[in-house]
């Protein structure tokens, strides 16, 4: 059943239906004023915070390091500034690029290439996710575009999970880290497809339209291109950019706190130290890029439990999670994020058994 729907028809609330619902079909024109949440004032305090925190940093390197010497609070510092900085130039990239989907990319494009019916469009999406570079950071506000102009909700969803999971960069790196282990990238290709285009699937048949919650964008109809580029993107990298942060604090603080002698008790339980590094993986927020060169470190683990690091970091940690909430709203991510790691599990488990 395609999620599209007209104005004669009436919406659905058991399939993932497109929140494009309502439009007319030559209508090229952004989303109506009132679609989505109800827009507030603008809030840059994320922004300025975040700025705060990072420049509050550099000057106690130079002025307090003296002082500030415990072990601990370095971690934390360096976990924190690594993670921000690691993911902020590829939010930047998402961000920019969900603004041009926006501002020059019109409805009838993607109606072009990408299937009507929602079981057809998943899969294609997840295919496509191996050819835009980055990481999970850009592949939110790029599904949020995506849903805006019209692409079923559980093919942008389906993309969302694949692009961080199996672009090129990811997956040159994962060859690098783990050199003369080709069976570690094709498992690692496999797995993560296979959980996103299920995940896709399950929400066409169960995903519901209300559980998104998208901020409104109202534009002026009469307002140039480049205009709505510059407001969808300040939009965007304020609501991605806080949460982001939010994120990080978080990672860098569990990151301090998990002593590393739990992970070599539970190292040689084959089923124990899948789930204990698909824990880790979610509390570490390691981007996906990076990730592989962790994995391989993990030299007590299985091969099994290495992949499912791999799988459950791009699809679900605290960062993705955090910023997930900030663009779709918690009703969706309390539903998304148990939903990613039960399939990356099982994914993970079937490939790990086939090819491993």
């Amino acid at each position: 059943m395609s999620e599209r729907t007209t104005h004669d028809s009436a919406p659905s609330s058991s399939l993932g239906d497109s929140l494009a619902g309502g439009w007319d079909d030559g209508r090229d024109e952004l989303p109506p004023a009132d679609w989505g949440r109800r827009p507030g004032a603008r809030r840059t305090g994320t922004v300025w915070l975040f700025a705060l925190i990072i420049t509050a940093m550099a000057f106690g390197h130079a002025w307090l390091s003296d002082e500030l010497t415990d072990q601990a609070f370095l971690a934390w510092a360096t976990i924190f500034t690594a993670i921000s900085f690691q993911a902020m130039p590829f939010l930047v990239f998402g961000v920019a690029l969900s603004a041009a989907l926006v501002a020059f990319v019109p409805t009838s494009a993607y109606r072009r290439f990408i299937p009507d019916k929602a079981s057809h469009a998943v899969p294609v999406a997840g295919a496509s996710g191996a050819l835009l570079p980055g990481c999970e950071c850009a592949s939110v506000p790029i599904a949020g575009s995506l849903i805006k102009r019209g692409v079923a909700p559980a093919a942008a969803l389906t993309f969302l999970l694949a692009a961080p999971s199996i672009n090129p960069i990811v997956m040159i790196a994962t060859a690098v880290a783990f050199a003369g282990q080709p069976e570690m990238v094709l498992a690692r290709f496999t797995a993560s497809l296979l959980a996103s285009v299920v995940i896709g699937w399950i929400w066409v048949r169960f995903g519901r339209t209300d559980w998104l919650r998208l901020p409104s964008q109202p534009h002026d109809p009469s307002a140039s291109k480049w205009r709505v580029f510059r407001e969808s993107m300040l939009h965007d990298i304020m609501h991605a950019g806080g949460y982001l942060v939010v994120g990080a604090l978080a990672a860098a603080t569990l990151n301090v706190m998990v002593p590393r002698e739990w992970l070599l008790t539970v190292a040689e339980a084959p089923v124990v130290s899948v789930l204990v590094l698909a824990v880790l993986a979610i509390l570490l927020s390691i981007c996906s890029e990076a990730d592989a060169f962790v994995a391989v470190s993990l030299t007590d683990f299985s091969p099994t439990a290495k992949l499912a690091f791999m799988v459950i970091g791009p699809i679900v940690d605290l960062k993705l999670i955090a910023m997930q909430a900030g663009v779709f709203g918690w009703r969706f991510v309390v539903r998304f994020a148990p939903l990613s790691l039960v399939v990356g599990l099982l994914s993970t488990f079937l490939i790990g058994a086939l090819i491993l």
